[in-house]
């Protein structure tokens, strides 16, 4: 998905104003993802908010998959020294800090940041061991798990984008952790009103936004095939579109599943984030089943952001502001009761026109820019100015 690289040329302000040392931070960040980065884009709309409070996010690319790690940590010390910058958001994921999934430099850097004399907020992308069942899985993940205990313990503060209670390891009550959700990698625009689209004789959208790479592809797409389906049987005219990471990959698979003149099936892959927030705004519901649903599902909240119902796979986020949003979540791996709560939605407006009310208002709440980054700056004890509304 091309996000913040063409918006950066588009969209963002050029230049923040003088300001104190309290209010420049920088932003750390390792290994650029391909073909999209989710955590560059945070980065980027997060620096936007914070501009508009007058705290200046710079970003750092600690580049050691080019440079090699000697070179990549003496640019680092020395790039680091030249900025006036009061904390440091170090931005973790396994795989930005190395190759096979032993991220033992992402220890290494947060303390040199801390020598340097700088404040460091650990930014807990992902905060437990990716998961595997080999046994060379398991060795990878006991040594995620004692780097990701280390940068807890390293950090001053400890930013988690998943509710407390649901980090298994964390200590109980503990002082320096703090939860705050992450916002869509879209650019955000003025709440439309929640019955704007026309919802009668014509055909129903349905948004797959994202899907897996194999083996789960296949599982996702038999998913949405069968729900699909049951929408169908319900005498719904509906198609459903496919757009962002994983799609064009799957278009061949994509066209195989649905070879049926009863459900359309249109695969957009990779877009502009302007295009992304278009399509989706257009779309009727959203449709998630990369597992249960949960905060960090970047393509759910870019749903919420643009006033969605989405349905999805329950588990993960009872508990969570998601269940403010217009959500409607069934049990996991159903898929007859996936395709019925489709259905449900698609055919009563009522419904759709309250789901879409409730994503609107969580997206106010909880998933706006400008709300993440007064939730950052109060956390890292700066008091926002907003410049504009």
């Amino acid at each position: 998905m091309a996000t913040t690289e063409s918006m950066r040329k588009a969209g963002a302000p050029a230049e923040f104003p003088v300001i104190d040392s309290e209010r420049q931070w920088l932003a750390v960040l390792g290994r650029r993802d391909e073909p999209a980065d989710g955590v560059e884009d945070y980065c980027f709309f997060l620096r936007q908010a914070l501009g508009r409070s007058t705290v200046q996010l710079q970003q750092i690319r600690v580049r050691w998959n080019e440079d090699g790690w000697l070179a990549a940590l003496r640019s680092l010390r020395a790039e680091s020294g030249m900025r006036s910058s009061s904390w440091a958001l170090f931005q973790y994921t396994t795989l930005a800090w190395s190759r096979r999934g032993l991220p033992f430099g992402a220890w290494i850097v947060l303390r040199l940041l801390r020598r340097r004399g700088l404040r460091c907020a650990v930014v807990f992308h992902e905060p437990t061991r990716q998961s595997g069942d080999r046994w060379i899985d398991r060795c990878r993940g006991a040594c995620q798990d004692w780097v990701i205990r280390r940068l807890y313990s390293g950090a001053n503060i400890a930013v988690f984008l998943d509710p407390l209670d649901k980090i298994g390891w964390l200590p109980h009550n503990a002082p320096k952790a703090v939860f705050i959700p992450i916002g869509a990698n879209i650019p955000e625009s003025e709440p439309e009103d929640a019955d704007h689209h026309e919802r009668t004789e014509r055909t129903k959208t349905v948004a797959v936004f994202c899907l897996s790479d194999p083996p789960n592809r296949q599982r996702e797409l038999a998913d949405i095939a069968h729900a699909m389906e049951v929408v169908a049987r319900q005498g719904v005219n509906a198609r459903v579109i496919f757009l962002g990471r994983g799609t064009e990959e799957a278009r061949e698979e994509i066209e195989r599943m649905f070879d049926s003149a009863t459900v359309q099936a249109v695969t957009l892959g990779l877009q502009s984030a302007s295009e992304i927030r278009r399509i989706l705004s257009e779309a009727d519901v959203m449709l998630c089943v990369r597992g249960p649903l949960y905060m960090r599902r970047g393509s759910a909240i870019a749903g919420i952001a643009c006033g969605l119902p989405i349905v999805a796979y329950a588990g993960e986020a009872e508990g969570t502001p998601l269940e403010d949003a217009g959500v409607e979540l069934v049990p996991y791996l159903d898929r007859e009761a996936l395709g019925d709560a489709l259905g449900h939605v698609l055919t009563d407006d009522r419904v759709l026109s309250d789901l879409r009310r409730r994503s609107l208002t969580a997206q106010k709440q909880y998933f706006s820019w400008d709300a993440i980054a007064d939730q950052m700056a109060e956390t890292l004890g700066v008091t926002p100015k907003r410049t504009f509304a």
